[in-house]
């Protein structure tokens, strides 16, 4: 059906709401990249194949007869308990569900009503039936996240059915683009990819323009490590961005727009390219949307997997098949941007907050989150946490919040010893910050910052100076070697930290790296490269005694494989001499019955005896 009017949206909405309402039950598979790794496919055909004749069966749960909808929903967000099954109208749901388990949950819940216990989620002796009152979900404000979960991630119909493109239909009917610029700039709705830049303020700049050719871009570069937040938009409500982006056209005089999409996300990519071709056959894109003046098209662009492109200019230049580098500026992309044009740029996450502040208004929005950091926040929750996974929160909700209340606390009852924020561009938290608000404004006093959106728990075995060495190779290996200081500092920085891990270092390293790191931060040229020493200078800064641990050849943590010393234990030992046999470089001596020694000399550290002990007499001395 092509939509040619105001009242044809209505219509195909009011639609796609009775055809939603056929289903008297709804099984939602998550299939998302996590869920679909561990066999969710299987299970959605599965289901597909024991409900194909529910039509003529009789079911026990208040209705004589069932249609079941069999549907393939977008991230759950509670990763670790994948794959998830949730079960609607009971809102049941299911967590490590195998194919074996789908006969059982046609059998009891979609014929009887009744849940199967022993899938369902259950912590300190207590079983929740219904997925909201799940702890990890009751803590959480899912506004972003809302459908991710509960519609049908492959179909514009049930975008519609919850109320989809309500944004764009007032825009277009009721509100003039500056109006629409005032009411984003009004919500204070900060940019959700790093610094937290105001989109109204942006979407200004590119409006009073005199070019009049001008572009909307959506950066779904989302690069960092341990980091899936705008792929879980883009695969689970992909039309929720797309509206943002529409909204944006209008607002700012555009008439085309880019998705720039990195190619590791074939999911994402694939679930865009639905959601545009479903929008184009409803003419929701294209030209004169709606019967409007105002047309708008949509792309897709690849990316090749340069952490730099998350950078706007680096951005744009991949677009135009340039090579993925930052410029210097002025101009800026709101000036001169793609193809030379004004451009917006936000992420994913920025525009997916559009359509709510449209439909809701700047105020409603406002009484979320901080005054400085109005909304909420999609965090990657990820680490020695015991629920891993997607969460969304109020903007100002605590560090130890989201750990302890969300999070279930640290994995193996460990104790809390740091959290990375904000992947390679972000900081060190510690215990000390357990009540420190997640806002923008906050972050950066502590000289750290929410960038994506990656929150990486680490306990106390972990090695601080390990996981500075993991980000600074990061980094380096993901320069573009455009300027001389993010190109040769990271290099250098590398280069110390590598030998303070193999027991080489020396304590002036370590007012080198600081004066390395300052220098990177003054003078590179991009974004990126200003903050790609802040994961050392944090843990300088407040790890300083586990560098000089290093330095004096101790790993505190056991972690760093050239810092270790296998020791076996005399009282313990019983004279096997399977450590020894097992030993591929003969470093182990004694003789039969009599307690054995490690020759700390030829000991190459490979940790073959402690597997072959069967006393556990041999351990890691720290």
């Amino acid at each position: 059906m092509v939509l040619k009017s105001r009242e044809d949206l209505k219509q195909i909405r009011v639609e796609s709401q009775n055809k939603m309402a056929v289903d008297d039950c709804r099984i939602l598979i998550c299939a998302g990249t996590g869920c679909l790794a561990g066999g969710s496919q299987e299970i959605y055909n599965r289901f597909e194949e024991l409900t194909k004749d529910i039509d003529s069966v009789s079911c026990e749960f208040g209705r004589e007869i069932a249609h079941v909808g069999v549907k393939k929903s977008g991230c759950h967000g509670f990763c670790e308990m994948g794959p998830l099954v949730r079960i609607e109208p009971m809102n049941y749901l299911y967590i490590k569900v195998k194919p074996e388990d789908c006969e059982e949950i046609f059998n009891e819940t979609i014929l009887k009503g009744k849940p199967v216990e022993r899938l369902l989620y259950e912590v300190d002796g207590k079983r929740y039936e219904s997925q909201e009152e799940i702890p990890f979900y009751a803590k959480q404000t899912r506004l972003v996240l809302k459908n991710c979960g509960h519609i049908d991630a492959e179909n514009i119909e049930e975008y519609l059915a919850f109320g989809g493109y309500s944004a764009l239909e007032k825009v277009l009917f009721d509100m003039k683009p500056s109006e629409v610029v005032n009411e984003i700039e009004e919500s204070n709705l900060r940019g959700r990819g790093g610094g937290g830049f105001q989109t109204g303020y942006k979407w200004r700049q590119v409006a009073k323009q005199p070019e009049k050719i001008r572009y909307v871009v959506c950066n779904g570069d989302e690069g960092d490590p341990g980091a899936f937040m705008d792929r879980s938009i883009m695969e689970g409500d992909p039309h929720k961005m797309i509206e943002g982006m529409m909204v944006a056209a209008y607002a700012t005089g555009a008439q085309e727009g880019y998705v720039y999409v990195r190619a590791e996300y074939p999911l994402a990519i694939s679930r865009l390219k639905g959601a545009i071709e479903q929008a184009e056959a409803y003419q929701l894109l294209g030209d004169n949307i709606l019967g409007t003046d105002f047309s708008f098209k949509l792309h897709i662009n690849k990316g090749a997997g340069a952490f730099v492109c998350g950078e706007g200019s680096a951005l744009t230049a991949s677009i135009e098949g340039e090579r993925g580098m930052p410029r210097t500026k002025p101009p800026r992309t709101v000036e001169q941007g793609l193809f030379g044009k004004p451009t917006v740029l936000n992420n994913v996450e920025t525009y997916a907050n559009v359509p709510m502040i449209i439909e809701n208004g700047s105020k409603w929005y406002l009484g979320i989150g901080t005054e400085g950091s109005p909304g909420t926040k999609a965090f990657a929750l990820t680490g020695s946490v015991n629920n891993t996974g997607l969460i969304e929160v109020p903007m100002g909700t605590t560090l130890g919040e989201v750990i302890f209340s969300i999070g279930g606390g640290v994995k193996n009852d460990a104790k809390f010893k740091a959290v990375q924020i904000g992947g390679p561009s972000g900081g060190c938290l510690v215990d000390t910050d357990l009540e420190l608000p997640l806002d923008f404004d906050s972050l950066k006093k502590r000289g750290a910052m929410i960038g994506s959106g990656g929150l990486v728990v680490m306990d106390e075995n972990t090695c601080m100076v390990e996981v500075a060495r993991f980000f600074m190779n990061f980094t380096q290996n993901e320069s573009c070697g455009k300027c001389v200081p993010c190109r040769e500092g990271t290099y250098r920085m590398l280069e110390i930290l590598e030998r303070i891990v193999n027991g080489e270092g020396k304590l002036e390293d370590l007012d080198m790296l600081e004066e390395l790191g300052q220098a990177i931060t003054d003078t590179a040229l991009c974004g990126l490269g200003k903050s790609a020493a802040l994961p050392v200078l944090s843990t300088l800064k407040t790890f300083r005694d586990e560098y000089e641990e290093h330095i004096n050849k101790r790993c505190p943590a056991g972690s760093c494989e050239k810092l270790r010393s296998y020791v076996i234990d005399p009282e313990a030992c019983k004279g096997c001499s399977k450590c020894a046999r097992n030993c591929p470089v003969e470093a182990i001596e004694g003789v039969i019955k009599s307690p054995y020694v490690i020759n700390q000399e030829k000991c190459i550290k490979c940790g073959a005896c402690i597997d072959s002990c069967p006393f556990k007499a041999i351990a890691i001395a720290n």
